[in-house]
């Protein structure tokens, strides 16, 4: 099953590496966020759509890449399940997972992401 996602590059810790075994690189573009990016985020964001064939490595390499510093996650589609990553630590939850859903993005509020980030469907 492919796993399909969106990353924002701004938001990997310097030095890291997002590179897990099967990870296609689907589009890269730019995108001015004016406004709506959060404190400490650039106003200028470059996006990463990919694709994976496993998304246990997906998430591990994103919750060991993402900078725990200015409010960043990254989410992605696995099957029926949704999965969203902070710096060291991974929320998965399927369509009727309520419960999981509110606490990624209480975990989200915790770590400074601008509310209007928090965006994804449940």
């Amino acid at each position: 099953m492919t796993v399909h996602g969106r990353m924002i590059a701004d938001g990997l810790r310097p030095g890291a590496e997002f590179a897990p075994p099967g990870t296609r690189i689907v589009k890269v573009f730019r995108v001015d966020q004016g406004n709506s990016a959060g404190p400490g985020q650039p106003r200028f964001w470059t996006i990463i759509d990919f694709e994976a064939d496993d998304g246990e490595a997906v998430a591990s390499a994103l919750a060991g890449s993402l900078d725990p510093e200015g409010g960043w996650y990254a989410d992605f589609q696995d099957g029926d399940d949704h999965v969203v990553v902070y710096a060291g630590k991974v929320f998965r939850y399927g369509p009727d997972d309520r419960d999981t859903y509110v606490a990624a993005v209480e975990w989200g509020r915790r770590v400074g992401v601008p509310e209007h980030q928090l965006d994804w469907e449940s």
